[in-house]
């Protein structure tokens, strides 16, 4: 009798709990209208009561933050929000707030409701992003996901005007498999304001956002069915400052310093030395910068054949210093410059001529004698003649020397306006 009197006992203490921790809930405005809101929900089915009305989903874009550029691999990623934001109505979503102490709207999880299958065509690689488990709903089923996304797209970059290059990058949103007949895609915004928002843009990397165009486009695969699908393109800018200090402003040094080496008289040797370190230079200069350089296999920068036409510049300038020096020096295996010669050798001829005929009539002390004197005024007539040429040469050498610096120096300044100018064009374009 006891053992039946204590087991009703224990289970109506029991119930009772149970009944009490229900309670706790009975007066939760929120509870009850998230019970009211999921009684018959199916998730998997597209929220119209006819099957025949079409789903508008409404979507908006606000980029964030560009995270990364890879030229070599041709991908953008990009911090975004976007609903990402998406808005649609889910006609099985709706109450009255008058029975709900006014509530308008209330948070509900994502996976409790039916949502689009929106995706982005250029997706690459599975971004990190926040996780976002709810979705707002208003009373009349207006359904808000607003998504935060890290976004990891394929994008083709031109990089020939690198450092001053404008990449234009797409992201391309459609149902993957609903047709225009079930979902269709609309903009939040207006066209203009969608452009023109960089509200939310941090602006402080190496990109900078000028604007985000929009387009929308009715698509078919097989000519039957039809898609819906809307194309952000997020035009970005590359600041070139940090490129201009570290690869353009040393290259240019290095080559006002080879100009300034012409300065170095040609007959000088240092003048070749100081070319030889020059090229030296500034090849470890390329060396150094060839990983800042964007690699591709579509194209070659701009920049980059800036750097190879310098390094063949000063190339040009060490072989004609070279030839200048060489023409300078050695005098004595050297004629007289065309057209400028004195007859020396025909005076050195008479010369001995003259000392011969004496030499025939004199005895042979003074024969040795003026053997001698012959000798050495032959020694000092052909070192004078030497010294003459070395002259003509030399000046010669320097009157080279002005016009191929000039020319070098026109050919230069003509290389580096084209270059300042398209970059200048590309830059403010």
């Amino acid at each position: 009798t006891q053992i039946i009197i204590v087991q009703p006992l224990r289970c109506c203490i029991l119930v009772d709990r149970i009944i009490n921790n229900t309670g706790r809930f009975a007066n939760a405005t929120l509870v009850r209208l998230s019970e009211y809101l999921s009684a018959g929900y199916k998730k998997g089915v597209r929220p119209v009561r006819n099957w025949r009305n079409c789903t508008m989903v409404a979507i908006d874009l606000m980029v964030y933050s560009i995270l990364s550029v890879d030229e070599k691999n041709q991908v953008l990623t990009t911090y975004i929000w976007y609903s990402l934001y998406q808005e649609w109505t889910d006609e099985f979503l709706v109450w009255n707030p008058e029975d709900f102490d006014d509530v308008n709207q209330m948070s509900i999880p994502t996976a409790n409701v039916w949502v689009p299958d929106i995706l982005i065509n250029e997706f690459v690689d599975v971004g990190k992003s926040p996780d976002i488990p709810y979705v707002y709903v208003t009373h009349y089923g207006l359904v808000r996901n607003y998504k935060p996304i890290q976004v990891v797209t394929a994008c083709t970059l031109n990089i020939y005007n690198f450092p001053f290059d404008v990449q234009n990058c797409s992201l391309t949103f459609q149902s993957w498999l609903h047709t225009l007949n079930d979902i269709d895609l609309k903009l939040m915004r207006s066209a203009e304001e969608l452009k023109v928002d960089k509200s939310v843009f941090m602006n402080q990397g190496e990109w900078e956002l000028l604007h985000v165009l929009s387009k929308y486009k009715r698509f078919s695969l097989d000519n039957i069915d039809s898609y819906a699908e809307m194309k952000f393109n997020v035009v970005i800018r590359r600041r070139p400052l940090f490129y201009t200090v570290n690869l353009l402003l040393p290259s240019i040094f290095l080559m006002v310093m080879d100009l300034v080496g012409f300065y170095l008289p040609p007959d000088s040797g240092e003048r070749v030395s100081f070319k030889i370190t020059l090229l030296l230079g500034y090849s470890v200069f390329l060396i150094i910068v060839s990983d800042t350089l964007p690699a591709t296999a579509i194209g070659t920068p701009l920049i980059g054949v800036y750097f190879v036409v310098c390094m063949a510049l000063l190339v040009i300038s060490l072989t004609e210093t070279v030839l200048i020096v060489r023409l300078v020096h050695k005098q004595d295996l050297q004629p007289h410059v065309p057209q400028c010669g004195r007859g020396g050798g025909d005076s050195m001829e008479r010369g001995l001529g003259g000392l011969s005929v004496v030499r025939d009539n004199t005895p042979p002390v003074m024969d040795n004698i003026l053997h001698e004197i012959s000798s050495i005024r032959g020694f000092l007539e052909k070192r004078d003649e030497s010294r003459d040429i070395a002259k003509e040469w030399l000046q010669v050498g320097y009157v080279l020397d002005v016009l191929l610096f000039r020319v070098y120096l026109v050919a230069m300044l003509a290389y580096s306006i084209t270059l300042g100018t398209l970059w200048s064009v590309w830059q403010y374009a």
